[in-house]
Protein backbone atom coordinates (compact mmCIF):
# COMPACT_ATOMS: atom_id res chain seq x y z
CA UNK A 1 0.00 0.00 0.00
CA UNK A 2 1.74 3.44 -0.94
CA UNK A 3 1.90 5.44 2.27
CA UNK A 4 -0.04 8.93 2.40
CA UNK A 5 2.10 11.41 0.82
CA UNK A 6 2.93 14.53 3.14
CA UNK A 7 4.86 16.85 1.23
CA UNK A 8 3.60 20.54 2.26
CA UNK A 9 2.20 19.56 5.37
CA UNK A 10 4.74 21.24 7.34
CA UNK A 11 4.90 24.58 5.36
CA UNK A 12 1.14 24.72 5.61
CA UNK A 13 1.47 24.47 9.75
CA UNK A 14 4.74 26.95 9.62
CA UNK A 15 2.24 29.73 7.91
CA UNK A 16 -0.51 29.32 10.84
CA UNK A 17 2.54 29.38 13.45
CA UNK A 18 3.51 32.80 11.45
CA UNK A 19 -0.07 34.25 12.16
CA UNK A 20 0.77 33.72 15.51
CA UNK A 21 4.01 35.58 15.34
CA UNK A 22 6.36 32.09 15.60
CA UNK A 23 8.48 30.12 12.86
CA UNK A 24 8.60 27.24 14.71
CA UNK A 25 7.06 23.92 16.86
CA UNK A 26 8.24 21.32 18.70
CA UNK A 27 5.55 18.57 18.03
CA UNK A 28 4.69 16.07 20.36
CA UNK A 29 1.37 14.13 19.82
CA UNK A 30 2.12 10.99 17.69
CA UNK A 31 -0.83 11.54 14.84
CA UNK A 32 0.44 14.85 14.13
CA UNK A 33 4.04 13.59 13.92
CA UNK A 34 2.76 11.08 11.76
CA UNK A 35 0.77 13.08 9.59
CA UNK A 36 3.99 15.69 9.36
CA UNK A 37 6.24 12.73 8.54
CA UNK A 38 4.77 9.32 7.71
CA UNK A 39 6.95 8.36 10.65
CA UNK A 40 4.71 5.74 12.78
CA UNK A 41 6.46 4.96 16.21
CA UNK A 42 6.10 5.17 19.90
CA UNK A 43 9.05 7.49 20.78
CA UNK A 44 10.38 11.05 19.70
CA UNK A 45 9.16 14.26 18.82
CA UNK A 46 9.18 16.40 15.83
CA UNK A 47 10.69 19.88 15.39
CA UNK A 48 9.13 21.97 12.35
CA UNK A 49 11.14 24.98 12.11
CA UNK A 50 11.38 27.41 9.16
CA UNK A 51 15.24 26.78 8.92
CA UNK A 52 15.09 22.92 8.85
CA UNK A 53 12.87 20.08 10.16
CA UNK A 54 14.49 17.91 12.68
CA UNK A 55 12.97 14.25 14.42
CA UNK A 56 14.40 13.43 17.28
CA UNK A 57 13.79 9.67 18.66
CA UNK A 58 15.64 7.08 19.82
CA UNK A 59 17.55 4.31 18.71
CA UNK A 60 15.01 2.21 18.28
CA UNK A 61 13.26 4.02 14.75
CA UNK A 62 16.63 5.57 13.58
CA UNK A 63 16.12 3.37 10.35
CA UNK A 64 12.38 3.10 10.61
CA UNK A 65 12.38 6.99 10.88
CA UNK A 66 14.41 7.46 8.09
CA UNK A 67 12.96 4.45 5.62
CA UNK A 68 9.55 6.04 6.54
CA UNK A 69 10.26 9.65 5.80
CA UNK A 70 11.72 8.63 2.55
CA UNK A 71 8.69 6.83 1.89
CA UNK A 72 6.28 9.71 2.53
CA UNK A 73 8.05 12.53 1.00
CA UNK A 74 9.51 13.73 4.00
CA UNK A 75 13.69 12.75 3.26
CA UNK A 76 13.83 16.62 3.94
CA UNK A 77 13.00 15.80 7.71
CA UNK A 78 16.92 15.15 9.02
CA UNK A 79 16.70 12.29 11.34
CA UNK A 80 19.05 12.97 15.22
CA UNK A 81 19.19 10.23 17.84
CA UNK A 82 18.80 10.81 21.31
CA UNK A 83 19.14 7.86 23.89
CA UNK A 84 18.30 10.17 26.98
CA UNK A 85 16.54 13.16 28.20
CA UNK A 86 19.25 15.48 28.03
CA UNK A 87 20.59 14.00 24.25
CA UNK A 88 16.86 15.11 23.52
CA UNK A 89 16.78 18.22 25.15
CA UNK A 90 20.62 19.04 23.51
CA UNK A 91 18.59 18.70 20.19
CA UNK A 92 16.21 20.63 20.56
CA UNK A 93 17.92 23.21 22.03
CA UNK A 94 20.19 22.91 19.13
CA UNK A 95 17.76 23.04 16.33
CA UNK A 96 15.73 25.69 17.83
CA UNK A 97 18.74 28.20 18.77
CA UNK A 98 16.67 29.21 21.54
CA UNK A 99 14.44 31.25 19.62
CA UNK A 100 10.40 30.92 21.28
CA UNK A 101 8.77 27.60 20.52
CA UNK A 102 5.74 26.84 19.76
CA UNK A 103 4.45 23.16 21.59
CA UNK A 104 1.25 21.13 22.59
CA UNK A 105 0.29 21.70 25.85
CA UNK A 106 -2.21 19.55 26.37
CA UNK A 107 0.05 16.62 25.30
CA UNK A 108 3.46 17.82 26.52
CA UNK A 109 4.28 16.00 30.25
CA UNK A 110 4.62 18.41 32.40
CA UNK A 111 7.83 17.44 33.65
CA UNK A 112 9.13 17.48 29.87
CA UNK A 113 7.58 21.09 29.61
CA UNK A 114 9.52 21.96 32.55
CA UNK A 115 12.39 20.21 31.16
CA UNK A 116 12.51 22.15 27.89
CA UNK A 117 11.29 25.03 28.65
CA UNK A 118 14.90 25.31 30.24
CA UNK A 119 16.69 25.50 27.11
CA UNK A 120 13.69 27.21 24.85
CA UNK A 121 10.65 29.69 25.43
CA UNK A 122 7.59 27.77 24.99
CA UNK A 123 4.24 29.26 23.38
CA UNK A 124 1.22 26.67 23.86
CA UNK A 125 0.04 26.29 19.72
CA UNK A 126 -2.35 23.64 20.83
CA UNK A 127 -5.19 23.33 18.25
CA UNK A 128 -3.39 24.28 15.49
CA UNK A 129 -2.55 20.69 13.89
CA UNK A 130 -6.06 18.97 14.94
CA UNK A 131 -7.49 21.94 12.11
CA UNK A 132 -5.22 21.55 9.67
CA UNK A 133 -5.56 18.01 9.89
CA UNK A 134 -9.43 18.28 9.63
CA UNK A 135 -9.02 18.39 5.75
CA UNK A 136 -8.41 14.63 4.34
CA UNK A 137 -6.51 14.75 1.04
CA UNK A 138 -7.81 12.00 -1.68
CA UNK A 139 -5.10 9.29 -0.42
CA UNK A 140 -6.34 9.78 3.23
CA UNK A 141 -9.79 9.61 2.43
CA UNK A 142 -8.85 6.18 0.25
CA UNK A 143 -7.46 5.10 3.36
CA UNK A 144 -10.26 5.77 5.10
CA UNK A 145 -12.66 4.06 2.84
CA UNK A 146 -10.66 1.08 2.63
CA UNK A 147 -11.09 0.89 6.27
CA UNK A 148 -14.87 1.01 6.06
CA UNK A 149 -15.24 -1.34 3.55
CA UNK A 150 -13.19 -4.02 6.01
CA UNK A 151 -15.49 -3.26 8.94
CA UNK A 152 -18.77 -3.41 6.26
CA UNK A 153 -17.44 -6.46 4.76
CA UNK A 154 -16.44 -8.07 8.42
CA UNK A 155 -20.25 -7.20 9.83
CA UNK A 156 -21.68 -8.59 6.25
CA UNK A 157 -19.80 -12.48 7.60
CA UNK A 158 -20.18 -12.07 11.09
CA UNK A 159 -24.08 -10.81 11.02
CA UNK A 160 -24.79 -14.40 10.90
CA UNK A 161 -24.08 -15.30 14.29
CA UNK A 162 -26.16 -13.28 16.10
CA UNK A 163 -28.86 -15.91 17.34
CA UNK A 164 -29.68 -17.31 20.89
CA UNK A 165 -26.86 -18.46 22.41
CA UNK A 166 -23.79 -16.82 21.24
CA UNK A 167 -21.48 -14.35 23.77
CA UNK A 168 -21.29 -10.70 23.19
CA UNK A 169 -17.27 -11.41 23.52
CA UNK A 170 -17.88 -14.30 20.73
CA UNK A 171 -19.24 -11.86 18.26
CA UNK A 172 -16.66 -9.21 18.66
CA UNK A 173 -13.54 -11.97 18.68
CA UNK A 174 -14.91 -12.87 15.28
CA UNK A 175 -15.26 -9.14 13.93
CA UNK A 176 -11.97 -8.37 14.88
CA UNK A 177 -10.01 -11.51 13.35
CA UNK A 178 -11.95 -11.35 10.34
CA UNK A 179 -11.01 -7.13 9.69
CA UNK A 180 -7.52 -8.69 10.29
CA UNK A 181 -8.28 -11.48 7.46
CA UNK A 182 -9.73 -8.81 4.81
CA UNK A 183 -6.33 -6.53 5.46
CA UNK A 184 -7.05 -4.06 8.54
CA UNK A 185 -4.49 -3.78 10.69
CA UNK A 186 -6.48 -4.56 13.58
CA UNK A 187 -9.75 -2.74 15.14
CA UNK A 188 -9.96 1.29 15.05
CA UNK A 189 -11.04 1.00 18.80
CA UNK A 190 -12.25 -1.71 21.31
CA UNK A 191 -15.39 -3.00 18.99
CA UNK A 192 -18.31 -2.82 21.22
CA UNK A 193 -20.91 -5.91 21.04
CA UNK A 194 -23.54 -4.74 23.72
CA UNK A 195 -26.74 -7.32 24.14
CA UNK A 196 -29.86 -6.93 26.04
CA UNK A 197 -31.90 -4.47 28.25
CA UNK A 198 -28.71 -3.37 30.63
CA UNK A 199 -25.63 -3.76 28.17
CA UNK A 200 -27.18 -2.40 24.78
CA UNK A 201 -28.69 0.68 27.21
CA UNK A 202 -24.70 1.56 28.10
CA UNK A 203 -23.25 3.54 24.74
CA UNK A 204 -20.07 2.47 25.32
CA UNK A 205 -20.36 -1.20 26.83
CA UNK A 206 -17.68 -3.12 26.41
CA UNK A 207 -18.38 -7.01 25.72
CA UNK A 208 -18.79 -10.07 27.73
CA UNK A 209 -19.65 -13.52 27.73
CA UNK A 210 -23.31 -12.68 28.43
CA UNK A 211 -24.91 -14.82 25.69
CA UNK A 212 -27.32 -13.44 23.41
CA UNK A 213 -31.50 -14.16 23.78
CA UNK A 214 -34.63 -13.76 21.58
CA UNK A 215 -35.67 -10.24 22.41
CA UNK A 216 -32.47 -8.77 22.42
CA UNK A 217 -31.53 -5.75 21.27
CA UNK A 218 -27.74 -5.77 20.23
CA UNK A 219 -25.78 -2.70 19.37
CA UNK A 220 -22.44 -3.19 17.66
CA UNK A 221 -20.15 -0.15 16.91
CA UNK A 222 -16.94 -1.52 14.88
CA UNK A 223 -14.25 -0.07 13.11
CA UNK A 224 -10.99 -1.03 11.19
CA UNK A 225 -7.68 0.62 11.20
CA UNK A 226 -5.38 0.62 7.96
CA UNK A 227 -2.15 2.23 7.40
CA UNK A 228 -3.08 4.73 10.46
CA UNK A 229 -6.52 5.78 9.68
CA UNK A 230 -9.71 4.56 11.43
CA UNK A 231 -13.32 3.87 10.33
CA UNK A 232 -16.12 3.74 12.79
CA UNK A 233 -20.20 1.75 11.96
CA UNK A 234 -22.88 1.06 14.53
CA UNK A 235 -25.68 -1.04 13.75
CA UNK A 236 -28.40 -2.36 15.86
CA UNK A 237 -29.68 -6.01 15.33
CA UNK A 238 -32.61 -7.36 17.20
CA UNK A 239 -32.51 -11.20 17.96
CA UNK A 240 -35.58 -12.72 16.75
CA UNK A 241 -38.52 -10.26 15.67
CA UNK A 242 -38.78 -6.68 17.30
CA UNK A 243 -41.00 -5.74 19.70
CA UNK A 244 -43.26 -2.83 19.23
CA UNK A 245 -41.27 -0.46 20.99
CA UNK A 246 -38.22 -1.29 19.77
CA UNK A 247 -39.58 -1.08 16.12
CA UNK A 248 -40.53 2.30 17.58
CA UNK A 249 -37.28 3.16 18.67
CA UNK A 250 -35.78 2.01 15.64
CA UNK A 251 -37.48 4.02 13.41
CA UNK A 252 -37.05 7.26 15.64
CA UNK A 253 -33.39 6.57 15.14
CA UNK A 254 -33.43 5.89 11.67
CA UNK A 255 -35.11 9.36 10.76
CA UNK A 256 -32.66 11.05 13.55
CA UNK A 257 -29.72 10.12 11.93
CA UNK A 258 -31.42 10.84 8.66
CA UNK A 259 -32.34 14.74 9.00
CA UNK A 260 -28.39 14.77 10.60
CA UNK A 261 -27.06 13.47 7.54
CA UNK A 262 -29.52 15.60 5.46
CA UNK A 263 -27.64 18.80 7.39
CA UNK A 264 -23.85 17.12 6.63
CA UNK A 265 -22.84 20.18 3.96
CA UNK A 266 -19.85 22.51 3.64
CA UNK A 267 -20.28 25.36 5.93
CA UNK A 268 -22.82 23.48 8.30
CA UNK A 269 -22.58 24.36 12.24
CA UNK A 270 -21.96 21.89 13.97
CA UNK A 271 -24.31 22.66 16.90
CA UNK A 272 -26.72 22.69 13.62
CA UNK A 273 -26.38 19.00 12.87
CA UNK A 274 -26.79 18.06 16.79
CA UNK A 275 -29.78 19.86 17.07
CA UNK A 276 -31.12 18.37 13.86
CA UNK A 277 -30.71 14.80 15.20
CA UNK A 278 -32.15 15.86 18.76
CA UNK A 279 -35.24 17.25 17.61
CA UNK A 280 -36.63 13.99 16.21
CA UNK A 281 -36.39 12.53 19.44
CA UNK A 282 -37.80 16.11 21.58
CA UNK A 283 -41.07 15.67 19.40
CA UNK A 284 -41.31 11.61 20.64
CA UNK A 285 -40.93 12.80 23.75
CA UNK A 286 -37.35 10.84 24.42
CA UNK A 287 -35.26 13.52 24.32
CA UNK A 288 -33.27 12.74 27.54
CA UNK A 289 -32.57 9.35 26.26
CA UNK A 290 -30.19 10.40 23.53
CA UNK A 291 -27.05 10.85 25.83
CA UNK A 292 -23.74 11.52 23.89
CA UNK A 293 -23.30 13.60 21.10
CA UNK A 294 -24.18 13.36 17.39
CA UNK A 295 -20.72 12.72 16.05
CA UNK A 296 -17.00 13.22 15.40
CA UNK A 297 -14.51 13.56 13.37
CA UNK A 298 -12.31 10.46 12.12
CA UNK A 299 -8.63 10.14 10.61
CA UNK A 300 -5.66 9.12 12.40
CA UNK A 301 -7.38 9.09 15.29
CA UNK A 302 -10.42 7.70 16.24
CA UNK A 303 -12.03 11.11 17.77
CA UNK A 304 -10.58 14.46 16.17
CA UNK A 305 -12.37 17.71 15.04
CA UNK A 306 -14.50 18.54 14.35
CA UNK A 307 -16.78 16.96 17.40
CA UNK A 308 -20.57 17.56 16.05
CA UNK A 309 -22.50 18.66 19.75
CA UNK A 310 -24.87 21.03 20.98
CA UNK A 311 -22.06 23.36 22.23
CA UNK A 312 -19.73 23.05 19.02
CA UNK A 313 -18.95 26.54 17.46
CA UNK A 314 -16.85 24.83 14.21
CA UNK A 315 -18.31 24.78 10.48
CA UNK A 316 -17.98 21.94 8.45
CA UNK A 317 -15.72 21.73 5.99
CA UNK A 318 -15.04 19.80 2.19
CA UNK A 319 -12.36 17.26 3.45
CA UNK A 320 -13.77 16.36 7.09
CA UNK A 321 -14.55 12.76 7.40
CA UNK A 322 -16.94 12.86 10.64
CA UNK A 323 -20.00 10.26 11.65
CA UNK A 324 -23.55 10.73 13.05
CA UNK A 325 -24.65 8.76 15.12
CA UNK A 326 -27.70 9.15 17.27
CA UNK A 327 -29.30 6.51 19.82
CA UNK A 328 -31.44 5.85 22.51
CA UNK A 329 -30.68 4.12 25.30
CA UNK A 330 -32.65 2.87 28.65
CA UNK A 331 -31.81 0.18 31.20
CA UNK A 332 -34.75 -2.52 31.48
CA UNK A 333 -35.49 -1.39 27.15
CA UNK A 334 -32.04 -1.69 25.76
CA UNK A 335 -30.63 0.79 23.04
CA UNK A 336 -30.89 1.65 19.54
CA UNK A 337 -27.87 3.77 18.07
CA UNK A 338 -27.26 4.02 13.89
CA UNK A 339 -24.02 5.29 13.04
CA UNK A 340 -22.48 6.29 9.05
CA UNK A 341 -18.73 7.93 8.51
CA UNK A 342 -19.22 10.19 5.53
CA UNK A 343 -16.82 13.00 3.83
CA UNK A 344 -18.07 16.41 3.61
CA UNK A 345 -18.03 17.40 -0.40
CA UNK A 346 -18.46 20.74 -1.96
CA UNK A 347 -22.12 19.70 -2.94
CA UNK A 348 -23.15 18.36 0.33
CA UNK A 349 -21.46 14.69 1.59
CA UNK A 350 -20.67 11.22 0.53
CA UNK A 351 -21.41 7.93 2.61
CA UNK A 352 -18.41 5.75 3.48
CA UNK A 353 -20.93 3.49 5.48
CA UNK A 354 -21.70 0.61 2.88
CA UNK A 355 -23.61 -2.00 5.70
CA UNK A 356 -27.50 -1.80 4.86
CA UNK A 357 -29.66 0.26 7.79
CA UNK A 358 -32.66 0.74 5.77
CA UNK A 359 -34.84 -2.24 6.58
CA UNK A 360 -35.95 -0.75 10.28
CA UNK A 361 -34.92 -2.87 13.32
CA UNK A 362 -33.38 -5.59 11.20
CA UNK A 363 -34.40 -8.93 12.91
CA UNK A 364 -30.68 -10.71 13.09
CA UNK A 365 -30.19 -12.96 10.05
CA UNK A 366 -30.27 -17.27 10.69
CA UNK A 367 -27.25 -19.24 10.77
CA UNK A 368 -27.45 -21.80 7.44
Amino acid sequence: MTPVQVSGRAERLLASLDERGLDQMIVSDRSNIRWLTGFSGSAGVLIVSARGHVLISDGRYTDQAQDQLEMSGAADVAVVTARTAAERNNAVSVSTSGRPLGAEALVMPHSEWSSLSAHAELVATDGLLSQLRRRKDESEIGLITTAADIATAAMSEVAPMLVAGVSEREIRDELEYRMRRLGADGPSYETIVASGPTNAALPHARPTSRQLVEGDTVVIDVGALVAGYHSDMTRTFVVGEPSDEQQRWYDLVFASQAEGLDAVIEGARVSDIDRACRAVFEDAGLADLFVHGTGHGVGLDIHEEPFLGSSGDAELVAGDVVTVEPGLYRVGTGGIRIEDLVVVTSDGHRNLTAYPKDNPCPPSPQMT
